[in-house]
């Protein structure tokens, strides 16, 4: 850095990591935004990179009738017999009622999921969690189902389902049928950014285009009722995920802002001796500021207890009743007037000039012993 760099750095550093941590937040507000795309995922009728669009145009060209219902009285209307198609995405706005509905109104048509929700796996009977594999680099079909023969799909991401089934390995399987409906795994193989990478275009065609009819079903939420079962991630609002990456981002940039770099140690005179009587007026102060005459009084005693103990050679076998005995007979004093004196049963003083007396006394006593 040159000189004038770093003056600027030094002058403006707080306000510089602001502006960068704000400038972060918005380009991960962005970066979650593009990414959680979820309403038009798989949408027949959306042109963007997530929605199936151009599969939709193609089947249409194919002599395939397309027919889009975006609620379950919309999927009602339509004709559905052993002799249709019908394909599910968006499965995750699907709850236990419409769920039932679906299920009832194609018990003779070919049903197809796409990517389905764990409401839709669990009513299929399915044990087991799906996995999430990268097919990036393509996989092949490896089943007996010639519909996909010699077929390679390839996808960034796709939900492999326990069981067998194909584009699969050992233990699950991406295309998969189960209760008599077909759950389709790699739905991002629908979609218009994807379609034409491997074989996924013929994939899409051959899974879709059995019948001359189809029906497109996309749920919605309009459609639960009030104890419908479904997912609790699918209720939270869009904007829930950028707002929680801003937020982490914002404390990232508050604890940088914060924080102190540890320096080297600093080198500090060792404490100066303080003198006993400055000790114990301060512990006075601290007594008389706490009004605590109770412990205050015991200091006193105990302290003088200790030296009379010391001056009388008693010994640390010694018993309280044989200090006050020997100090009594030493000092000429009556063993009651030493007990009230020194003894850990005697009463407490009641104000601050009862505590000043006996401080007193206890000095004339310790001098007393001392002179004896």
């Amino acid at each position: 850095m040159t000189a004038t760099a770093t003056t600027l750095w030094r002058r403006h550093r707080t306000s510089l990591l602001l502006l960068a941590a704000l400038a972060l937040a918005v380009a991960v507000v962005i970066w979650a935004g593009e990414g959680g795309d979820e309403e038009g995922r798989f949408d027949p009728d959306n042109p963007g990179p997530a929605g199936a669009q151009a599969v939709r145009r193609v089947l249409e060209d194919e002599g395939v009738d397309v027919h889009v219902a975006r609620d379950a009285d919309a999927f009602d209307d339509q004709e559905v017999d052993d002799g249709t198609t019908v394909v599910v995405t968006a499965t995750e706005q699907l709850g236990s009622s419409t769920l039932d509905r679906l299920l009832d109104r194609t018990r003779d048509a070919r049903l197809i999921f796409v990517e389905p929700s764990a409401l839709v796996t669990a009513e299929l009977g399915i044990d087991g969690f799906p996995e999430t594999h990268g097919l990036g680099q393509g996989r092949e079909a490896d089943c007996d189902d010639p519909l996909f023969e010699d077929l390679t799909i390839e996808v960034d991401q796709a939900i492999a389902y326990p069981g067998d089934g194909c584009f699969g390995d050992e233990d699950a399987a991406v295309v998969a049928e189960r209760e008599g409906a077909v759950l389709f795994g790699a739905g991002e193989a629908l979609t218009n950014d994807q379609v034409l990478r491997a074989d996924n275009a013929a994939v899409a065609l051959r899974l879709l285009g059995q019948s001359d009819d189809l029906v497109w079903y996309v749920p919605t939420y309009a459609d639960l009722v009030a104890d419908d079962d479904t997912a609790f991630d699918t209720l939270l609002p869009r904007w829930i995920k950028p707002s929680l990456a801003m937020l982490l981002v914002a404390g990232g940039a508050l604890v940088v802002w914060r924080a102190r770099r540890l320096g080297r140690l600093a080198v500090e005179p060792l404490p100066v001796a303080v003198k006993a009587i400055e000790t114990t007026r301060s512990r006075g102060r601290l007594y008389r500021k706490a009004g605590d005459r109770a412990h205050a009084a015991e200091a006193l005693r105990a302290a003088a207890r200790r030296r009379a103990a010391v001056r009388l050679r008693l010994g640390a076998a010694h018993s309280e009743a044989d200090l006050v005995r020997d100090v009594a007979r030493h000092t000429g004093r009556p063993e009651p007037e030493v007990a009230a004196l020194i003894g850990s049963g005697a009463p407490a003083p009641t104000h601050d000039h009862e505590l000043i007396r006996l401080a007193g006394d206890l000095a004339g006593l310790d001098r007393e012993v001392r002179q004896t």
